[in-house]
């Protein structure tokens, strides 16, 4: 039931009663079965619930327009109920129609194989991550993930570590490619240690491809914004297969966390990443790319730089490029 009769607006006027018949209101319902049972009701009286009206319960009596006449119950319902029936009748027939017009294609789909969705688009952390999460509980042999970028925090750490031990109670393995600024990062490290005595693998790579997860080579997740809002599920075998091939390059050109990286002998003063970062600067690199390629802020990137230049004696953006291009020692 809604509301009750008689409840006034701001303009002291009686207020509607905005319901349907088959919720009649309590005035409504009471009015209606004392003029069922008395033969009529003064108008006055139906005042109160002016949806009798509305819904074609009470008509004037034509003899007295002061008084109200109901239509019988099951007049009414009659009324109610054939547009109703009328609808289903359509609907059915329609029903019928689209049933005559699929059938010839029936025989031809119960013969290729059922259609899985190649490409799901995940808009949103939260539905990324609980795809992701549904595709670690069906996973059974292997995960496959790239991970680029320096240091990560705490809580992805943490995260990554419930997950990574999830996965090796059921005996999964799990092998993970980092950027070497990684090695950097003493909670990543201490991340590595932990998992250690697991089935966990992990290699870095100076460059990386962006983010990338593959389980058991049959669906793989790659971001589709540059802020990881949105990502794709792939689950097509051509392209899952295209992309573990691609892991497996990386996998074999990367080193073992454990192993010291073997950079291009160079100038005394000039580390391995800052090699790294003198090759990028003569291929035309900007500062912000370089950071972003080898994973660090633009700001120790930078730091880099000016660190290079003091070693090889540069006073200038344009100087440095020519020293590093073999004008004066990086050979």
């Amino acid at each position: 039931m809604f509301l009750g009769g008689g409840e006034l607006t701001t303009d002291g006027k009686k207020a509607t009663h905005p319901h349907s018949v088959s919720t009649l209101c309590d005035e409504g319902a009471r009015l209606y079965a004392s003029a069922l049972s008395v033969g009529k009701i003064a108008r006055t009286e139906a005042e109160d619930a002016p949806c009798l009206l509305e819904f074609a319960l009470l008509h004037p009596d034509p003899d007295d327009p002061t008084w109200l006449r109901p239509v019988p119950a099951f007049a009414a319902l009659t009324q109610r109920l054939h547009p109703i029936e009328r609808e289903i009748q359509e609907r059915r027939r329609l029903s019928i129609e689209l049933t005559k017009a699929f059938e010839p294609f029936m025989a031809v789909s119960a013969q290729t194989p059922p259609i899985t969705h190649a490409i799901t688009v995940l808009e949103g952390i939260g539905r990324i991550n609980a795809s992701i999460k549904l595709a670690m509980a069906e996973c059974h042999s292997e995960v496959l993930t790239i991970q680029p970028g320096g240091g990560r925090s705490e809580d992805t750490l943490n995260m990554a570590m419930e997950r990574g031990n999830m996965l090796m109670q059921r005996g999964v393995g799990m092998r993970t490619l980092y950027q070497h600024t990684a090695r950097h990062s003493q909670g990543t490290l201490n991340y590595a240690a932990r998992m250690a005595e697991s089935k966990m693998e992990i290699r870095t790579l100076e460059e990386l491809v962006e983010r990338l997860m593959i389980f058991d080579h049959t669906v793989a997740f790659i971001p589709a914004t540059d802020d990881r809002s949105v990502a794709l599920e792939l689950r097509h075998p051509g392209i899952v297969k295209y992309l573990a091939k691609v892991f497996e390059q990386f996998w074999q050109r990367a080193v073992p966390l454990q192993d010291q990286i073997p950079y291009d002998p160079v100038p005394e003063g000039i580390s391995g990443v800052r090699h790294s970062i003198a090759k990028l600067l003569v291929e035309g690199h900007v500062d912000e790319a370089i950071a972003r390629r080898l994973g660090m802020n633009v700001r120790t990137c930078r730091s880099h730089i000016a660190k290079l230049s003091a070693a090889l004696g540069s006073n200038s953006r344009a100087q440095l490029g020519y020293l590093i291009a073999g004008g004066g020692g990086m050979g």
